[in-house]
């Protein structure tokens, strides 16, 4: 599975961007999908996950409100809206698929990786 991530940028601080994960090369509907991010200097965290039919999420706490993660079967893609953006969101973001939700969130990382946008908020 080849993950394609978008719709990274510069935005000040209580702003929104929407990030975007095109995937192909497999059946996007096999696979939970998730969204983790790596600031500077510090290690990889899980952010967010949806399950295969988008019936299912889990958050970290300190998105938990403002973000809001998505899937469109149809179009292959996985959506990430983050709202009122705070500096601490400075960060790579990294879509990724794996084949269990909680392998995502119980930090054992996932199974494919695309490349990460670049999310910059300024204070």
């Amino acid at each position: 599975v080849q993950l394609q991530a978008s719709g990274g940028g510069l935005v000040q601080a209580g702003g929104s961007l929407r990030l975007s994960c095109a995937a192909s090369g497999g059946t996007f509907s096999m696979y939970n999908m998730g969204w983790f991010r790596q600031a500077p200097g510090k290690e990889r965290e899980f952010v967010v996950g949806i399950s295969r039919g988008g019936g299912s999420t889990s958050y970290v706490d300190s998105v938990k409100g403002r973000f809001t993660i998505s899937r469109d079967n149809t179009r292959n893609t996985v959506y990430l809206q983050m709202n009122s953006l705070k500096s601490e969101d400075t960060a790579v973001y990294h879509c990724a698929a794996a084949r269990s939700l909680t392998q995502m969130s119980g930090g054992l990382g996932a199974d494919y990786w695309g490349q990460g946008t670049l999310v910059t908020v300024s204070s």
